[in-house]
């Protein structure tokens, strides 16, 4: 991400003079900005949030510095924008100016001293920011970095800085430069382990100071290679890509003077060079880089072969090449580049990698099997690492599966986290983070929904039909598009409303019980005869349920279900009545508290007094002093039970079942809910009656289980409105947007879909249905007025 030269020349007396002759242009420069008078505005306005003020290069101006920064506003936005505003503070150099989309806070030009002697006034001034973060890099301040130095200095708010270039075994006069920012500001930024062990080894940094937050990458919604490759003209090609400012640093010589190998044992391979020519480059040598690797291709015939891409490509496009290579290629020569964000773009876009050996590239390819390392500017070691992963495409695949854990963990999402909790870690705890909520999305449910129902599971973001279907997700998602159309009132949802509500009819059978699983050839498979479906059917009821209480709002079309959803309910709560599973008794009470809203009668279903004694009859039975659950043990799914007595009592105003409810619910939030953040047991480990609460994480975290919380929160607090259970909702939906151990999102914005869990070092990148709809179920009961 080198934007520029490293300089640890000039004088004492030499950079007086150069300070002397900028005043000098300054003074000339400031009646045509009138600074002060902007400055003084900016003072002026009252900010309604806390402000971190961050210092970086920004679009337009075109470097690899300035993409980032915008990327990072954007993710800190969509997470923390309820929180604290990231406002920028666009550095610039010279006499370009840029034209910038969005108001900034100011402009610093580096190669003015008194530029950074107005920031800091600014900075200073402005009560609302809380935290300032520069964006540092050797070439942003090389014109003038003893004013940048003596600025950190006289900065009165907690300064954080991210170092994009971290140089090993730097000379006596830039491991000092360093150490005087270090000492100037609360914390340091970098984006690898090794980064952080350089200036700890090389510096003497204390490791307390430094922070690793990898660079981000963009989620994308992995779409078909084959259809990308069609659309972009390369349909049958194996392609080969590279991308980001062209300039000499990226040697892509070395893959040029690779293609003849490559090409005898693949002669369908094309190689795509996507990105214009660095424009401070231009500025200098012009298009010379360029005109020379345009030559070689001639001279080594290879023009069929090599595609030039000769244009700043905007993000969606860039993704689409990304997304359609089947080999990503990064050839840079500079072995201290600390960190590429072409190649952890490439990664986010299930590119295998194949590399030369710089510290960013080093770190995660041979940690984590994403790619292949050759040796700078070896082109026969290239082609052979080429050839070979051509000819093993399941190797292929593995690498491709791994680069994507890694890119998922490392997601903007995930590097707003990271920079948010040091943020709110800098200032001592006085930014309380709030997470903001995405947008409600069923995008990723109707992916995952055919003709016949939604199914099971899937691989990443693919529907895998392999894995069949099943009553319970069925239900549940009946419900969640339900809710959904209440919300909304999109007409699209009634298509697979009555789709779920099918599937949940056909698994009726003739003795009113239900079956559960249904393979890809849509028949009931044999794992229905060997396990309990209580528990399943159970779930049926409560969607049957549901669906009746608002049935009657659905256009008359789609009215042809509730006499069918009627007949299945009342004949299968009967089959059901010996059924002793707590959990099933709890969704046939949720069930029959919707059902009775379809009623609209006072009178109850005496079904629910049978099970909400059952579950009561459970409770005494077990329940002592410090023991207050149904259960010896906190298994899966724990929150529904309090829910539904809480819902039993609302329908016959048994004072026990209110009671009971409240214990045992405040029971579990004791044993699941910490430190303002929720920590649902693990299915590695259940909790049982006299163990001390697992303290270790072990991973097996799922969203079924925060959604099921949610809702029963949501339900306790509509009874105990004081009670700060709507508190608790928050910070427990807060688990999906990372507020987890992992501190990673489980949602997914670009997908709308849900990962799978919380494994014990990563995230389950599957995005299956029952993840999904859990998540929706948990999103949409903040939509509780509308409910």
């Amino acid at each position: 991400m080198n934007d520029g030269m490293i300089t640890e020349s000039n004088s004492s007396t030499g950079k007086r003079k150069q300070e002397n002759i900028r005043h000098v242009r300054k003074a000339d420069y400031l009646p045509k900005l009138n600074v002060q008078k902007q400055i003084d505005r900016l003072l002026n306005e009252k900010g309604d949030r806390d402000e971190i003020l961050m210092l970086s290069s920004f679009p337009p101006r075109e470097c690899g510095i300035a993409t980032y920064s915008l990327d990072l506003q954007k993710a800190l936005s969509k997470a923390f924008g309820d929180t604290f505003k990231l406002n920028i503070y666009p550095l610039e150099s010279g006499h370009s100016t840029f034209h910038y989309e969005h108001p900034v806070q100011g402009i610093l030009n580096t190669d003015y001293a008194l530029d950074f002697l107005q920031a800091a006034y600014y900075i200073n001034a402005r009560t609302e920011i809380k935290l300032v973060m520069v964006q540092h890099e050797f070439g942003l301040f090389h014109a003038n970095e003893a004013s940048f130095l003596e600025f950190l200095e006289y900065l009165d708010k907690p300064v954080l800085a991210t170092f994009h270039t971290v140089l090993p075994e730097p000379s006596e006069e830039l491991r000092n430069k360093v150490n005087q920012m270090a000492a100037s500001v609360e914390g340091i930024v970098v984006m690898t382990r090794n980064s952080a062990d350089i200036l700890e080894r090389d510096y003497g940094i204390d490791s307390d100071k430094i922070t690793v937050i990898s660079h981000g990458t963009h989620l994308v919604e992995y779409g078909s290679r084959r259809k990308l490759k069609r659309k972009y003209n390369l349909e049958g090609k194996t392609v080969l890509s590279t991308f980001g400012l062209l300039g000499p640093g990226k040697s892509i010589e070395t893959t040029l003077d690779a293609l003849p190998r490559i090409l005898d044992e693949h002669p369908d391979v094309v190689f795509c060079i996507i990105g214009k020519t660095h424009p401070s480059l231009v500025k200098q040598h012009g298009e010379g880089y360029r005109d020379f690797l345009e030559q070689k291709v001639e001279t080594l015939q290879i023009q069929d072969h090599v595609r030039f891409i000769d244009e700043f490509v905007p993000l969606d496009r860039l993704l689409e090449y990304l997304q359609l290579t089947d080999i990503y290629l990064f050839t840079s020569k500079d072995p201290n580049q600390a960190v590429s964000g072409t190649f952890a773009y490439a990664l986010s876009c299930g590119c295998p990698v194949i590399s030369t050996p710089i510290p960013h590239t080093l770190e995660v390819l041979q940690d984590n099997g994403a790619g292949a390392i050759f040796d700078f500017e070896d082109s026969w070691q290239l082609a052979l690492h080429v050839n070979d992963l051509l000819n093993h495409p399941e190797t292929l695949d593995e690498m491709r599966l791994n680069g994507l854990h890694h890119a998922v963990s490392s997601s903007w999402e995930n590097a707003a986290i990271g920079h948010a909790e040091l943020f709110s870690k800098t200032l001592g705890g006085e930014l309380p983070l709030k997470y903001k909520k995405p947008e409600l999305s069923v995008k990723h449910i109707k992916k995952m929904t055919d003709h016949m129902g939604i199914i099971q599971f899937s691989k990443i973001n693919a529907p895998d039909i392999e894995s069949g279907y099943t009553l319970d997700d069925n239900a549940r998602a009946l419900i969640a598009i339900c809710q959904h159309y209440k919300l909304t009132r999109d007409f699209s949802d009634l298509k697979y409303i009555k789709i779920y509500f099918d599937f949940v009819f056909c698994c009726f059978r003739h003795d009113s019980t239900f079956l559960n699983y249904v393979d890809k050839e849509y028949r009931f498979t044999d794992q229905n005869y060997s396990v309990n479906l209580d528990d399943a059917c159970g779930r049926a009821i409560w969607s049957l349920g549901y669906l009746l209480s608002m049935v009657r709002s659905l256009p008359d079309k789609y009215r042809a279900m509730e006499e069918k959803a009627k007949f299945v309910l009342e004949e299968s709560i009967t089959a059901m009545d010996k059924s002793r599973s707590p959990r099933a008794l709890a969704f046939m009470i949720k069930g029959l508290y919707y059902y009775n809203h379809y009623e609209e009668r006072d009178c109850v279903n005496e079904k629910v007094r049978l099970y909400a004694d059952r579950l009561v009859s459970l409770y005494n039975k077990e329940a002592d002093d410090t023991w207050l659950w149904f259960e010896s043990y906190l298994t899966y799914g724990n929150a529904v039970l309090p829910e539904a007595v809480l819902m039993a009592y609302a329908m016959t105003l048994n004072p026990e079942y209110r009671k009971v409810a409240r214990a045992s619910f405040d029971f579990l939030l004791s044993r699941i809910m910490l430190d303002d953040s929720i920590r649902v047991i693990s299915n590695k480990n259940w909790h049982k009656k006299g163990e001390p609460i697992q303290s270790e994480f072990l991973g097996g975290e799922q969203p079924i289980d925060v959604a099921y919380t949610i809702l029963a929160l949501q339900c306790f607090d509509t009874f105990f409105p004081n009670a700060e259970y709507d508190t608790k909702m928050e910070h427990a939906f807060a688990w999906f947007l990372g507020k987890n151990p992992l501190h990673q999102s489980v949602y997914n914005p670009c997908t709308g879909g849900c990962h799978d869990g919380l494994e014990l070092e990563n995230i389950n990148l599957n995005q299956g249905a029952e993840s999904t709809v859990s998540y929706l179920l948990a999103r949409m009961a903040f939509e509780n007025d509308k409910l």
